[in-house]
């Protein structure tokens, strides 16, 4: 099994090594940039399973919060996406998190959520499947129209009870009355602190329990039952598409090498070479949004 016990795997989790996959890989070889082959491959497979990154957010003005966009305010957004974080004061994580979830609402779906999901309606006609395996938790897949979606990283647009466990759907704007004009990230901006009772709370059956984000913090396990889907759609696709993601974190950053491991065709899109470039069968480098859209267009062959 691809995934057996990996449930628990740490989100943010980095690889020591840029060969250290946790398993047996394909003799290394330099991947293709010939997307005629390509397409030949894409028109022949039944089950294609896409693993997308920060990357493709990124397309749609969405901050992957790393590099120049890693602070908010005076701190580092991972020390601020952490349990313990939450659990000594959460109305500074509520805060950042807002500005997240307002900063995802405002977004639209880009060239790249778009052809993903005409892809996916247009082959299942054909008796064809795509799932989206996504690190992203801004909802865009979704937005989109994709509707096979596996967010191993959860969603901005979801919430979970810490009293009852609960997870809802929540795309209110602002989420609650405190919180509305709150999260501005400036460095000098101070911390609103809002009175725990008056942050987001729980209503289901008169629960009233304190809401968090239902994301993954830094230093939790990911959803053993999501990555149970992950696993199958991993075992039984093939074709495999690598699309906006640098490939260095964990467990998504195995996903595609696993699936090269037993002979199947993996496609790169990327705007650079990740560490696991060398396994993959095709590397089409450049902005997604350029490059995938022709790569999933109809293609002669198929028949509607």
């Amino acid at each position: 099994m691809l995934l057996q016990h990996r449930g628990v795997i740490a989100f943010g989790l980095r690889m020591c090594s840029t060969h250290a996959t946790g398993g047996p890989l394909m003799e290394a070889a330099r991947p293709s940039s010939d997307m005629s082959e390509f397409r030949k491959v894409f028109s022949k497979a039944r089950h294609i399973a896409i693993i997308t990154g920060a990357g493709v957010s990124a397309e749609s003005g969405v901050p992957t919060f790393r590099g120049e966009n890693e602070k908010w305010r005076k701190w580092q957004s991972q020390d601020l996406a952490t349990p313990e974080a939450f659990s000594r004061n959460p109305s500074r994580v509520w805060e950042f998190y807002h500005y997240r979830r307002e900063l995802a609402l405002s977004k639209k779906p880009s060239a790249v959520h778009l052809a993903i999901a005409e892809c996916e309606a247009r082959l299942r006609k054909q008796g064809r499947s795509v799932v989206v395996i996504t690190q992203c938790i801004d909802d865009l897949h979704r937005h989109a129209g994709s509707k096979h979606v596996l967010k191993i990283h959860g969603s901005l647009m979801e919430t979970r009870c810490v009293s009852c466990r609960h997870v809802t759907v929540n795309k209110q704007s602002p989420i609650c009355a405190a919180l509305k004009d709150k999260g501005a990230p400036g460095p000098d901006v101070a911390d609103a602190q809002i009175p725990v009772d008056k942050l987001p709370r729980c209503d289901d059956n008169d629960c009233h329990g304190l809401l968090r984000p239902n994301v993954v913090f830094f230093g939790e396990t990911l959803d053993s039952h999501t990555l149970t889907k992950v696993e199958k759609e991993l075992e039984i696709c093939d074709l495999c598409l690598v699309v906006g993601t640098s490939s260095i974190v964990y467990p998504a950053a195995m996903f595609g090498p696993r699936v090269a491991s037993r002979g199947i065709p993996v496609a790169e899109f990327n705007t650079h070479t990740t560490p696991k470039t060398e396994y993959f069968t095709y590397h089409f480098q450049g902005p997604c949004g350029t490059t995938l859209p022709p790569a999933l267009t109809r293609h002669e062959s198929e028949v509607i």
